[in-house]
């Protein structure tokens, strides 16, 4: 919801990037709609989700060790993600550092309340 916000106030086209799907040889000459993009989105998020808890319960990490890996590897998936942007006219330049820091901004969030979420246990103050 941070970049929608962001693109409809700024309108630099972080959530575009955010749901984009032209660099994806099979979905690239469909045309979805927003909420199908989103789902996708979604998808590969909870899945993220799923193998970064798999991988924490693993190596037993405690709390502050948890919320700062997520954040760590959501800013990397942020990294490796945005030059996405050269593969599409309908996202922000590769040349924009607004677009930069208010996708990296919304990447950290995620890893925040990501991190958050999944350091959580039962009986335990989040």
């Amino acid at each position: 919801m941070f970049l929608k916000l962001v693109q409809s106030i700024t309108s630099i086209k972080v959530y575009t990037l955010l749901l984009n799907v032209d660099y994806i040889p099979l979905l690239k000459n469909l045309k979805l709609s927003e909420a199908v993009e989103f789902g996708l989105h979604m998808v590969i998020s909870i899945g993220l989700a799923f193998v970064l808890n798999f991988y924490i319960i693993r190596k037993d990490f405690h709390k502050k060790a948890i919320r700062h890996f997520v954040i760590r590897v959501s800013l990397i998936v942020g990294l490796l993600l945005f030059p996405t942007t050269l593969l599409s006219e309908r996202t922000p330049p590769i040349t924009s550092a607004y677009a930069f820091l208010f996708w990296m901004a919304g990447h950290w969030i995620y890893g925040w309340v990501l991190g958050r979420v999944l350091s959580f246990k039962e009986g335990e103050r989040v």
